[in-house]
């Protein structure tokens, strides 16, 4: 079974878990997923069976979107509702207006310093490894992009809460991007819920809830690795062209740009390969349909 699952992770799960329950249910090893979300998070979480695995780093690379909530007015040590309260402050100043003034700071390219609870490596450990040990390091900042940033629903108060939605690049923590908007309000704050929306082409509406997932649900919600992707697409019709492709041998690349990334499709939709365009040829580099 080869292909990609778009699936609805419920709170409360790993995506870990996730991807071992749809291994069980497909009864089958090779399966991943491309892009973890924390246990408290929900929404989509794209899961990759047999050869679609190969595809997951481009999965992983892809813009996604998220709908959050922001609390004001309470930091916490992992930036989101599940740490201990660091500092906590009355933030009933603050307005809607206040909060719409401080967005278009944090929309576009900007820098990020990860939190202590993420991946990160440092010195062969990870951070939140670190962090589980009671350790704190200093962390160099990184660029990410904030595609969009829109606010959805304020509720002033004590602490007052905001509804965002958000489109963002790989590598986006929006735990810190809530710390930082309530940092720059003067009143910290932190992520009190997330739902991720949307990973490339796969959006939460056509999620299917893991609670309703069962053999005959997923091999019909399976998606080809060659609709997965957005990218630049060459169709070969030509035999001896898919014989050469699948031999890991290059052929023009037609109108495709210098420098991209393409999938090769045969004429029946089946990703051949993808390849990147150096020197008007398509070159490939994952071959998925060998010779036989």
């Amino acid at each position: 079974m080869n292909g990609v699952l778009n699936i609805d992770k419920p709170a409360g799960m790993t995506s870990h878990d996730v991807v071992g329950r749809v291994r069980r249910i497909a009864k089958q090893k090779r399966v991943g997923h491309s892009g973890t979300l924390d246990p408290d998070a929900t929404g989509v979480l794209v899961v990759c069976l047999g050869s679609a695995t190969r595809i997951a780093d481009l999965l992983a690379d892809a813009g996604k979107r998220y709908r959050c909530v922001l609390v004001l007015g309470a930091q916490t040590d992992t930036e989101d509702a599940s740490g201990a309260v660091t500092a906590e402050v009355d933030a009933g100043n603050i307005t809607e207006q206040d909060l719409r003034a401080v967005l278009p700071l944090f929309t576009g390219d900007i820098m990020q310093v990860p939190p202590m609870v993420s991946a990160v490596h440092h010195e062969g450990k990870r951070l939140y490894e670190l962090a589980r040990a009671g350790v704190t390091v200093e962390r160099a900042a990184r660029p990410v992009t904030i595609v969009a940033l829109q606010l959805v629903d304020f509720t002033p108060g004590h602490k007052p809460t905001a509804t965002l939605d958000i489109g963002c690049s790989k590598g986006t923590y929006i735990r810190t991007l809530c710390a930082d908007l309530g940092r720059s309000l003067g009143v910290g704050g932190h992520m009190g819920a997330l739902r991720r929306t949307a990973v490339g082409i796969f959006t939460v509406d056509d999620a299917v809830p893991l609670d309703a997932l069962d053999a005959e649900t997923l091999a019909s919600k399976l998606v080809p690795a060659s609709e997965a992707l957005d990218l630049p697409r060459t169709v070969l019709v030509d035999q001896a062209r898919v014989d050469d492709i699948r031999h890991g041998r290059s052929v023009p690349a037609g109108d495709q740009s210098e420098d991209s990334i393409v999938q090769i499709v045969d004429a029946s939709g089946e990703l051949l390969a993808l390849a990147k365009v150096a020197e008007g040829r398509l070159r490939p580099y994952k071959v998925f349909a060998t010779a036989e």
